[in-house]
């Protein structure tokens, strides 16, 4: 074991109950010892302000690739920067290298690959995100009822949570989340403030911030997928309305394991399709049906500039405030037309 560079070398048991937070800050020295002074800079910042809120709780003997992974994945969702995302990886790669040389761990998990193409793709997200969603609703009902079909448990709950999802462009984790208070079905709105995440003692529920606490309109589909559990759990406001086949919390990766997800999507021909790549269905059908831009930007959590690129490139731009009319209510009505539900504004007055 390495017990170099300045800093009291932890005992063993001791590092058995040590966060990577803490393991992190004893071991700094040994860490970053030969560093360049100008990289210290931007590795302390990556440390202090993405390793350590995203997984400084986690053991640091449990800290795997799945949980860096994770941490990476939020990283770019939340649109660091390419330079950011990587001084945050190297800064946690050096961390986790004193925990091989101490020997906590015996591989460095943070050592991952590809990760440039995840980011790539990000931003082509973000540029081209109508590109990312499924054809029609047939396209929806196929995939969902071939997980269902495929999966190792023949749940039909999948189906469910995966049309969910779709319908209301949201994640998995948030649909895990979800409580009978959280919809109000005078508006048949949902305030999204929580999702589901694996947590060391297990499965455990966050609450949003910032962007990602929202409000999404219910359409038809989806308010007939959430109405009889809601009828259900009308005197249980806590109550999930999508639970896993053991009627408790599911994650994404659960259900790509158990549906197949990566194989059903090659079949159906949506290779492009991951599994958060729903919400790009939901916002997509919802600009389509010409939900009106303020209320595309709260449901998808992004600010104008992005929401407008779920627009359809041949269709008016509903204006959020034209002079003359009301603004735009929290709960358009809805009228049905076609294969899809249009949105319209109430009659003024």
């Amino acid at each position: 074991m390495n017990k170099d560079a300045g800093s009291r070398f932890p005992g063993e048991a001791e590092i058995l109950t040590m966060s990577l937070a803490d393991y992190g800050e004893r071991r700094w020295p040994a860490a970053m010892h030969g560093l360049e002074t100008l990289t210290m800079s931007p590795y302390q910042a990556g440390w202090r302000l993405r390793v350590v809120p995203s997984i400084g709780h986690v053991l640091v003997r449990k800290v795997t690739r799945r949980v860096v992974n994770r941490a990476l994945h939020c990283w770019i969702a939340d649109e660091c920067g390419l330079s950011t995302v990587k001084n945050s990886l190297a800064v946690l790669v050096r961390v986790l290298e004193q925990a091989v040389r101490d020997g906590v761990l015996d591989a460095n998990p943070a050592r991952v690959a590809g990760w440039q193409q995840e980011y790539q793709r990000a931003q082509s997200e973000r540029t081209t995100p109508r590109a990312l969603a499924l054809p029609d609703v047939q396209a929806l009902e196929r995939l969902a009822a071939t997980l269902v079909q495929r999966s190792s448990d023949g749940y039909a709950g999948w189906g469910d949570i995966v049309r969910f999802a779709a319908w209301t462009g949201t994640r998995f984790s948030e649909v895990s989340a979800l409580q009978a208070q959280d919809i109000d079905m005078g508006t048949w709105t949902w305030q999204v403030q929580r999702f589901t995440v694996s947590a060391p003692a297990g499965l455990d529920d966050r609450a949003c911030r910032g962007r990602h606490q929202r409000v999404v309109p219910l359409r038809p589909a989806a308010r007939e997928l959430a109405a009889g559990r809601l009828e259900a759990a009308r005197h249980t406001p806590v109550a999930r309305l999508f639970t896993g086949p053991h009627r408790s919390r599911f994650t994404a990766a659960a259900l790509r394991d158990t549906t197949r997800w990566d194989d059903v999507v090659a079949e159906l021909g949506h290779e492009y399709l991951r599994r958060q790549d729903l919400r790009h269905t939901g916002l997509t059908w919802m600009a389509d049906a010409g939900l009106p831009l303020p209320l595309l930007c709260g449901a998808a959590g992004r600010p104008p500039q992005d929401a407008r690129r779920y627009l359809p490139p041949d269709g008016p731009v509903r204006s959020a405030e034209r002079p003359g009319e009301p603004p735009a209510s929290s709960a358009p009505a809805r009228t049905t037309g076609g294969g899809r539900t249009a949105f319209r504004r109430p009659p003024a007055g």
